[in-house]
């Protein structure tokens, strides 16, 4: 019998005895206000289209874009991140810091219609606009050029700003690439941009649904694990955010998260800066896979999930259950 002054452990369940009890004395809380968005803005198409790997996720025209946006903001969400899909692709990612490219154009409109209700993000690389796939240029031999990137990620901030991004999201692990976007956008009058830099971005098998999502074939097979981290280490990451930091970030992430929460709770214990985590297509689509077949509740995982990732350290978090989970904790 678990009773009396021989299990002083009992004094633990008391708490978890009905659903009040434990939502009294939980130690971490989720809430809409915990999550970013990432969503998908396609050129040239006039409805939603759905994205075979990422069930329940769209690439979306400005109209329905909008209509996410305003949901998102009536389920108390407060920001979201877009991650543009352009016709044209080229060498040089020309739609990146196109003034009317389509990150630019769903910027000034999303301004537009909901002012400071929700926090615009933008994803600031050049692999959804290139014809090659890699986040940055290419040299004649088929490598990634670091410092000529930088250029164009200067110019592609630049005309986020311009646009009404409130943060620039950093994703293409150059190096140095922090301290050429702060001078950037400092150097045009747009001080006030914050930076959340992917600053521990693991070169994951993880990103498959999300290449999907924004038509991206990596060129020759290639991949990226010459500039993104290595999965097999931690410290080497806690080194990039640091250097992030040095270099004018505001906000640090690490992705994949479920996978590396090892990582995230190091990174936690490293700063006090405001601390993001990703939960990944891949991380959202293995979840939907397995609900569909009937072998978890997705809905009780995904949220088990997403809370794990609060309790490892991370002030936000951006996943595909966005919505859903706002839905949930309404």
């Amino acid at each position: 019998m678990l009773s009396g002054p021989g299990f002083p452990e009992r004094r633990l369940r008391r708490f978890r005895r009905t659903s009040a009890l434990r939502r009294l004395v939980s130690e971490t809380t989720l809430t809409p206000a915990d999550l970013i968005a990432p969503l998908f803005v396609r050129e040239g198409i006039a409805a939603p289209q759905p994205i075979g790997s990422l069930p329940g996720v769209f690439q979306f025209d400005l109209d329905s874009l909008e209509a996410e946006v305003a949901e998102l903001v009536s389920l108390g969400v407060p920001a979201a991140i877009l991650f543009g899909v352009p016709v044209n692709k080229d060498a040089v990612g020309s739609g990146a810091s196109d003034p009317d490219g389509i990150v630019q154009v769903a910027l000034r409109r999303l301004r537009d219609r909901f002012g400071d209700d929700i926090a615009l993000v933008a994803d600031l690389c050049l692999d959804e606009y290139t014809d090659h796939g890699h986040c940055g240029l290419l040299r004649p031999d088929g490598t990634v050029d670091n410092d000529s990137t930088l250029v164009r990620y200067a110019e592609a901030a630049v005309a986020q700003a311009a646009a009404g991004v409130d943060i620039v999201a950093p994703s293409g692990m150059m190096d140095g690439q922090v301290a050429a976007i702060r001078s950037a956008l400092d150097g045009s009058g747009f001080a006030d941009v914050a930076i959340l830099a992917y600053a521990a971005k693991y070169a994951s098998a993880l990103y498959g649904p999300f290449r999907d999502a924004v038509d991206v074939t990596i060129a020759g097979g290639g991949d990226r694990k010459a500039y993104q981290q290595d999965v097999a280490n931690v410290r080497e990451s806690l080194e990039e955010i640091r250097t992030d930091l040095a270099e004018g970030a505001d906000m640090v992430m690490v992705k994949p998260a479920v996978t590396y929460l090892d990582v995230l709770t190091r990174a936690r214990a490293l700063t006090d800066a405001p601390l993001a985590a990703y939960h990944v297509s891949g991380e959202y689509s293995m979840i939907k896979a397995a609900a569909a077949n009937g072998w978890i509740d997705g809905d009780a995982v995904a949220l088990e999930q997403l809370i794990a990732i609060k309790r490892a350290g991370a002030d936000a978090v951006l996943t595909y259950f966005a919505k859903e989970c706002a839905q949930w904790l309404a």
